[in-house]
């Protein structure tokens, strides 16, 4: 019998409908196409390049065929344009809106610009969406939102107070997503990601997320940095996990599980140490010399929760999503991605 997943693959292939990926060149952005094309849908793409890059279009290019490829169209553009979203919109049947200025540091340090991107560029999105009739819209929502309930594992009815901007615009995005299903019949499913990792997760600049950054400094003989004790745990999802999500939500016929929002995690917790000896034992396999290395501990980082897990049953209920890649298997994957990626280096 067949996955819920595996049949959305094959209704996909048989009914191909048109996407739009705001965020198309970010990390999230670029496997969601890669996927899509590969069932040969056609999809246009947004981005501005502000957090994206040109070479992860450039890789997914290279993994389709000519004819896939063809299928796809790009818009530079920015969300924070009204104009820009309605003509992106045209023509859509699903939006999956992925763009958004991440990193809750970074919005500790500028507010008011992760404020711009990440709750005017969404409102500007979800009337774009309404006026262009699209079918679903689907939207990255985040496990900051809960914020400081001290509860575990993280249920999607009980939060607590944001605490960080970040946290406060990704909390806005489902206020607003609710008000639009209700007020104008947007139907809009949000997935509030845990942790995502993976092939083309950006290894550079200041907010870069923890398992790409210590690849990085792994594979080029640079200090690996943990914040804390190390026992800050964390509940990482593999990318194909996600992509999963993503294309469950847009497809799902199941009248109770539109306009709701569901955690996509793997649903167990492991902690900074745990991923450091994780990423250790992998990275060594290519660069021996890895094996002797030793983090080096410094303060706890302002706006971060001790611990996230999320209890992942409601998306299994109501969406039949079942996460196909455990933390241990999903960066064994994407360790080749990173080493391929910096073998300039090794």
């Amino acid at each position: 019998m067949q996955t819920p997943y595996a049949q959305t693959l094959t209704q996909i292939q048989s009914s191909p409908q048109t996407w739009f990926i705001t965020g198309v060149s970010g990390f999230i952005g670029s496997n969601l196409l890669e996927t899509l094309l590969r069932l040969n849908q056609p999809v246009i793409g947004l981005d501005n390049f502000s957090t994206g890059h040109r070479r992860n279009l450039d890789e997914v290019k290279g993994r389709v065929s000519p004819e896939q490829w063809a299928g796809f169209r790009f818009i530079e553009g920015d969300i924070r344009d009204l104009e820009t979203c309605r003509e992106a919109c045209q023509g859509v049947e699903i939006v999956l809106h992925e763009a958004a200025l991440g990193s809750v540091p970074r919005s500790m340090e500028d507010p008011i610009f992760t404020n711009a991107n990440n709750i005017d560029g969404f409102l500007n999105m979800l009337v774009a969406a309404r006026d262009a009739k699209v079918k679903r819209f689907v939207y990255a929502a985040s496990s900051s939102t809960y914020g400081d309930h001290p509860g575990l594992p993280k249920v999607e009815d009980r939060i607590g107070r944001p605490l960080s901007p970040y946290a406060v615009t990704k909390y806005v995005n489902e206020l607003y997503a609710a008000v639009f299903a209700d007020a104008y019949g947007l139907e809009n499913i949000g997935l509030r990601y845990f942790n995502i990792f993976g092939p083309r997760q950006d290894p550079d600049g200041a907010y870069a997320a923890v398992i790409p950054k210590w690849f990085s400094a792994m594979l080029t003989n640079d200090p690996v940095y943990i914040n804390g004790d190390g026992e800050t745990s964390r509940d990482f999802c593999f990318i194909d996990n996600c992509v999963q999500a993503n294309l469950l939500a847009a497809l799902t016929r199941n009248p109770n599980a539109v306009n709701q929002v569901y955690n996509v995690a793997f649903g167990e917790r492991t902690t900074l140490n745990d991923l450091f000896h994780m990423i250790q034992n992998l990275v060594a396999k290519t660069r021996p010399e890895a094996a002797t290395l030793q983090p080096v501990y410094r303060d706890f980082r302002p706006g971060d929760v001790r611990h996230s897990l999320a209890d992942i049953g409601k998306a299994r209920e109501l969406l039949g999503y079942g996460p196909g890649f455990s933390v241990r298997e999903g960066l064994e994957k994407a360790g080749g991605w990173y080493v391929g990626f910096f073998s300039d280096s090794l």
